[in-house]
């Protein structure tokens, strides 16, 4: 039996974008053709990304505008995974949230029910948000001092731009739990839970669900801690000594997502 065997079986996938998909303004070569492939084949999938502040429908329209086939309701954010763990876990059925990030955040939230308090509200959530201020971490953190259940989208420190490494929501949420003496509640790559919510989403199974994605720490990590298979794409952040090193261990490595399609299919 070959080793890949279980990629034919597989009717699922996970899909991170950065690094997998596009690296910036740049779709990766056979990103559309892997799509296509996905489509005419009849898997289900999603593309699974830690991006707080943006819309499902924004993350659709940036593929699309690369060339690569996608549908708002292929997209599975972190905001979204979030606001899914709160109707998962709220004793109320519309919850109370003071949140700090942007419009992704917002309609994650305000799609599941959700209300929004600042003075004494169940949750706080914390995604990225450039309009971060010392009175927006002042109530973060009184709120979660009275007892708010602390949640943080996705704990990435930094993330690339063209002037360099930004703030990421990951920081954000370490000013409120440094100012509150609380940690967080993780919910994005590499936390089971993002994993789980997108298998959910799909309505399959986890034997049946692949995570493919570039990075090592976070991708694989994620697929590792839910219990899932992983393909290592070395298009983007971690490479083959990485990957030789990390204790983190994919259950595949591929080149690229042409190989991965042949691997499937052979």
């Amino acid at each position: 039996m070959s080793e890949t065997n279980w990629l034919k079986d597989c009717e699922g996938f996970l899909i991170d974008l950065d690094g997998t998909m596009y690296r910036g303004n740049q779709a990766i070569p056979c990103a559309r053709e892997f799509v296509e492939w996905l489509n005419r084949t009849g898997r289900k999938y999603l593309f699974v990304t830690n991006n707080s502040s943006k819309l499902p429908r924004q993350v659709a329209d940036k593929l699309s505008g690369m060339g690569i086939p996608a549908e708002e309701e292929h997209v599975f954010t972190s905001s979204q995974a979030t606001a899914m763990y709160i109707k998962d876990h709220a004793k109320l059925a519309n919850p109370t949230v003071y949140a700090i990030g942007e419009e992704g955040v917002v309609a994650a939230l305000e799609e599941a029910g959700c209300r929004f308090d600042e003075e004494s509200p169940d949750y706080v959530v914390v995604g990225i948000d450039r309009q971060f201020s010392y009175e927006k971490l002042k109530t973060a953190s009184f709120a979660v001092q009275k007892g708010a259940i602390f949640l943080g989208t996705n704990a990435d420190k930094r993330v690339p731009t063209e002037e360099g490494l930004a703030p990421g929501a990951g920081s954000l949420s370490r000013a409120v739990a440094t100012a509150s003496g609380v940690e967080p509640v993780w919910i994005g790559k590499p936390e089971a839970r993002m994993v789980k919510y997108s298998i959910k989403r799909l309505g399959l199974i986890p034997e049946k669900t692949v995570i493919v994605g570039d990075n090592l720490e976070t991708d694989i990590l994620a697929g590792i801690n839910a219990g899932i298979r992983s393909v290592l794409v070395l298009t983007g952040y971690s490479g083959m000594q990485d990957a030789q090193q990390t204790l983190h261990k994919p259950d595949l490595i591929v080149k690229d997502l042409a190989e991965l399609i042949s691997k499937c299919e052979n």
